[in-house]
């Protein structure tokens, strides 16, 4: 193998064009919504979408919105490296798809919450609910600019702008979008951009498979270099490859990145009847397998591409992230649209990240912030405007922050630290109010706070024992012997991932808050009795059996009985 003269993307007039477009199309959706029917002018309008957006559209807005370029280009180089077992992801989200059905949706769709926080101040007290608000606002403040930061770099390095500036116009067209559409215009918008990203994947996919001689090729290289051993069923929590690891700890990641959350719940309760959401779910399983099955896909040709030439090794790359992009300049480089084609799909994944935390802080920062301080009930054309008015000043703040991320470079590798940190401890509180009737707010305070602090002592330390090499795996096997222009061997790369990854925060997080929260509530034993409606159907369906002449719990419904309810 001889070495291409320059693995950088170039950009040809039909490349601009679809990306361009990409952008265009995006923006005309929110001006559609924004200025013509409608033009979401009440609250419900403007967070729910009226609640008649159809089922379908849901799910895929859902989807896509927690499908990163980051991810993406990640789930390429992970199969590169580590195989195919990242695939077992799928198996979490069909564990994710089983909690929010019987376990969490029922809970929020009964009660109607404009946004998560509520559920919180119902359940315990308004202090647990700021507690969980201030996390969420933290961390999702401080992942947009990330979220833009990260898809920019390939459209710099291709075009030869400043990241940081096509960081910032890229947020400015989310704001603009976002502000004046509302939900509906997120959702069709992530509609557009999951086609775009489906049709990106496949492209690359069938041109990769006629550069490595077709599946069966493509499928025996990658068995002969160990891609496909993807099933370790022994239970070490500290394995990578670990089965329990990616459907278990994956499944409760997804669970709190997607289901409880604002910006996931937000998109189900825009639906009217509980059937609705619960196939919505499906969908968003469904979509999510899709996406995540072609980037293992896409892994394995461009390990059989590079089976016997490592880009990295042979100094093609200087990291391993960087594989998407040039795979793509080498298999597709010379064709037009295809670097347009794959620079918008980055992007678009963002996009619809980012579209969808605007909405819903939004909508947060309104109901828990803002009408906190408004002494009468606002008119639905004023709150409308608030709202809106919201997503600029948040969106417009957000985006300068783009510009301090060309400085910190090791901001960016601290995003799973943020998320295990905020994420893992909102899920427990979430878990701890709906499964255990008898915790109570001082044991979600405590649990809470030490579920925080347990994470940072964990995942700061092993982000600087990461930077040391301490912390690693071994990749599968690597080679360069076929490189005409390199003089190696084979080899096993131990300068990889830190074991620790962001579901094991996440996982930490949650499983602290919970323990923590029980022990104290146990201490400090509250004689309040919990509503039904604040319990999983699973919690109240068990008190039920256990107490048949108990009546506290004997007229809640089931989530079977909320399905066939019209």
């Amino acid at each position: 193998m001889t070495p291409k003269s320059s693995s950088v993307l170039r950009l040809s007039s039909y490349d601009y064009v679809i990306f361009v477009g990409t952008l265009l199309f995006s923006g005309l959706i929110g001006i559609y919504y924004g200025c013509f029917g409608t033009k979401q002018a009440t609250v419900k309008e403007y967070l729910l979408g009226g609640k008649n957006i159809k089922i379908i559209p849901i799910a895929v807005s859902v989807a896509i919105s927690h499908i990163s370029g980051t991810l993406l280009i990640g789930t390429v180089a992970d199969v590169y490296r580590y195989g195919s077992s990242i695939w077992l992801y799928v198996g979490a989200f069909v564990v994710m798809g089983l909690l929010a059905t019987f376990v969490y949706l029922p809970v929020f769709f009964k009660l109607q919450v404009a946004n998560i926080y509520e559920y919180l101040e119902k359940r315990f007290d308004k202090k647990i609910k700021l507690f969980a608000l201030i996390l969420y606002l933290l961390c999702e403040i401080f992942m947009f600019p990330i979220m833009a930061y990260t898809p920019s770099l390939s459209f710099a390095t291709a075009s030869g702008l400043n990241p940081s500036l096509c960081a910032f116009l890229l947020c400015v067209i989310c704001v603009f979008y976002t502000s004046i559409g509302g939900l509906k215009t997120v959702v069709w918008t992530d509609f557009l951009q999951f086609g775009i990203i489906t049709i990106s994947l496949i492209t690359l996919y069938i041109i990769g498979l006629q550069t490595t001689g077709g599946f069966l090729s493509t499928w025996n290289t990658a068995a002969n270099g160990q891609r496909l051993d993807m099933f370790n069923f022994q239970l070490d929590l500290t394995a990578r490859d670990s089965f329990w690891g990616y459907v278990i700890g994956g499944g409760l990641t997804s669970t709190a990145l997607v289901i409880v959350h604002q910006t996931g719940l937000q998109k189900f309760l825009s639906l009217s009847t509980y059937k609705d959401c619960v196939w919505s779910v499906v969908h968003t399983v469904i979509c999510m397998t899709l996406v995540h099955t072609f980037c293992v896909f896409i892994g394995l040709v461009a390990y059989s591409k590079y089976n016997d030439c490592d880009p990295l090794t042979s100094h093609l790359m200087s990291k391993h992230d960087q594989l998407l992009p040039y795979f793509v300049t080498e298999i597709g480089g010379s064709l037009p649209g295809v670097p347009g084609l794959f620079i918008a799909t980055i992007c678009s994944a963002s996009l619809s990240s980012m579209s969808s935390n605007l909405n819903a802080l939004s909508g947060v920062i309104y109901k828990d912030v803002v009408c906190e301080f408004l002494k009468k009930k606002p008119s639905d054309k004023k709150a409308t405007n608030i709202l809106k008015l919201i997503v600029l000043v948040i969106g417009l703040l957000c985006s300068c922050l783009v510009f301090a991320m060309e400085g910190f470079g090791e901001v960016l590798s601290m995003s799973s630290v943020i998320w295990g940190i905020t994420q893992g401890p909102i899920l427990g509180v979430f878990t701890l109010g709906v499964l255990f009737p008898k915790a109570n707010h001082q044991g979600a305070l405590y649990g809470m706070f030490v579920g925080c602090i347990t994470v940072a002592g964990i995942a700061i330390p092993a982000k600087y024992y990461q930077r040391k090499g301490l912390l690693s795996s071994p990749t599968k096997p690597l080679s360069t012997s076929g490189c005409s222009f390199f003089n190696g061997t084979n080899f096993v790369s131990t300068n990889s991932t830190t074991l620790t990854s962001f579901h094991c925060y996440c996982i930490i997080g949650a499983t602290v808050t919970v323990i923590v929260g029980l022990v104290i509530s146990f201490l400090t034993k509250s004689s309040s009795s919990v509503h039904k409606d604040f319990l999983s159907p699973v919690v109240y369906s068990c008190l039920q059996k256990q107490s048949g002449e108990n009546q506290e719990y004997s007229n809640g419904e089931s989530a079977v009985e909320l399905l066939q309810k019209k």
